[in-house]
């Protein structure tokens, strides 16, 4: 053979002699390599997996993402991409989707919470950005965020982040009262919208009249679809949602809607710049694109045929134990967050001589295992939720759950 066709050979010769589907430069034919063995890391590591009849709880690890979705993750992963790029070719799609004027993708709605607050507090002024989030005002920031007593419940922490003091009101004239020279936005929290005086109408006309920006979290306040842009509608100027729970985006996703110069001032605080407040927020190409595929799915579902879907699984469940002796089945759907039919299963302690935490213990160690909420609420109950359930799964809830409540039976 002459030089070139001995080189040429013998770059195509892989490490332990074979050419993959060739010959050998002697003419020989080359084995075959091993077919990739897909690893179950899961299986392997032990880690337990449950059939998920409680809810779209961030321990829990929220939702399952669509074939679709992981489709989209898997591709993106393959190919280089300047990040800044692909965030701003994403949150014009997603701006259009949930008509805000600019969104962007953030690592959860925690994330988008602090990066849309930030971005209140220095705007675009890139000294203002490296000073989060110490001494607000000695670097010319504002430094008060005024919130309703009854929105407080953990999450303002996000927003505390950035160096601000939440300033606590009850009615109009508190908020009145509050506003002053270091005041710097208006925070709402969805969830709790019932439990406050003042409702979003009334809170949006008191910041127009104080010239404030508001925001509002409605992290696990999907569905109903609509509310993905009713609250931009509405004029709040930033959003916080929640990628994985209903959307059934990455979990460790999010999205921040709302107005231009805010998103905008949001991204330079946010990863890959340094210095930021958000740089270990990033959220990578395979995330961000993931997000926007499982947006796009979800608004163009058939949320009525889901809602069906959702009750017929609860009359499954249903029917299967509401035959046992002294035990009731009552459905409910929250009217805000987690707004989708929630199931309480109670029982009289006297007959069944189980509590809700026992029960839970033993759907837990069952095979399979389930989990439902079985923690606080009353002792003689458990609760569930169905819109989680991956199909068939109803039925397997519905047997564990009688099998137990039957054999506890006093």
């Amino acid at each position: 053979m002459k030089r070139r066709e001995i080189i040429k050979g013998i770059t195509l010769i892989p490490f332990g002699g074979t050419i993959l589907g060739g010959m050998l430069p002697n003419g020989s034919v080359a084995a075959q390599p091993a077919p990739l063995v897909k690893r179950d890391l899961v299986k392997e590591l032990g880690i337990r997996t449950f059939i998920n009849a409680a809810g779209t709880y961030t321990a829990m690890t929220a939702s399952l993402m669509h074939e679709e979705v992981l489709e989209t993750i898997n591709n993106s992963s393959k190919v280089f991409c300047m990040l800044n790029e692909v965030h701003d070719k994403v949150g014009e799609k997603i701006a259009k989707i949930v008509h805000s004027e600019a969104a962007m993708v953030t690592a959860g709605a925690f994330s988008a919470l602090t990066l849309g607050m930030a971005g209140i507090l220095t705007g675009t002024d890139q000294k203002k950005i490296t000073q989060l989030p110490t001494r607000l005002e000695e670097n010319g920031m504002k430094s008060e965020v005024i919130i309703q007593k009854s929105h407080f419940d953990g999450y303002e922490k996000a927003l505390l982040n950035t160096g601000v003091t939440m300033v606590p009101v009850e009615t109009a004239e508190d908020v009145d009262r509050a506003v002053n020279a270091k005041t710097a936005s208006m925070h709402f929290l969805n969830c709790n919208a019932l439990e406050g005086k003042i409702m979003h109408e009334e809170w949006l006309q008191l910041a127009k009249k104080h010239n404030l920006p508001t925001s509002i979290d409605i992290a696990a306040d999907v569905p109903p679809v609509e509310n993905l842009w009713r609250f931009n509608d509405m004029g709040f100027s930033f959003v916080a949602l929640s990628g994985g729970k209903a959307v059934r985006g990455p979990q460790s996703a999010g999205i921040l809607m709302g107005k231009a110069d805010i998103i905008a001032a949001a991204r330079l605080n946010d990863s890959p710049n340094g210095r930021t407040i958000g740089r270990g927020m990033k959220v990578n190409k395979e995330e961000i694109l993931g997000m926007y595929a499982a947006l796009e799915m979800y608004v163009n579902q058939d949320h009525e045929k889901e809602w069906k879907m959702w009750e017929d699984r609860v009359s499954l469940i249903t029917n299967a134990v509401n035959k046992i002796d002294s035990v009731t089945v009552t459905v409910s759907v929250p009217p805000i967050a987690n707004h989708s039919p929630k199931m309480k299963i109670a029982w009289d302690k006297n007959k069944i001589k189980l509590t809700r935490t026992s029960l839970g213990e033993k759907l837990r160690t069952g095979e399979p295992s389930i989990e439902m909420i079985s923690w606080g609420g009353d002792e003689n109950s458990i609760e569930l939720t169905v819109f989680m359930l991956s199909k068939g799964e109803e039925k397997i809830v519905a047997k564990r759950l009688k099998e137990e409540l039957t054999q506890a039976l006093a």
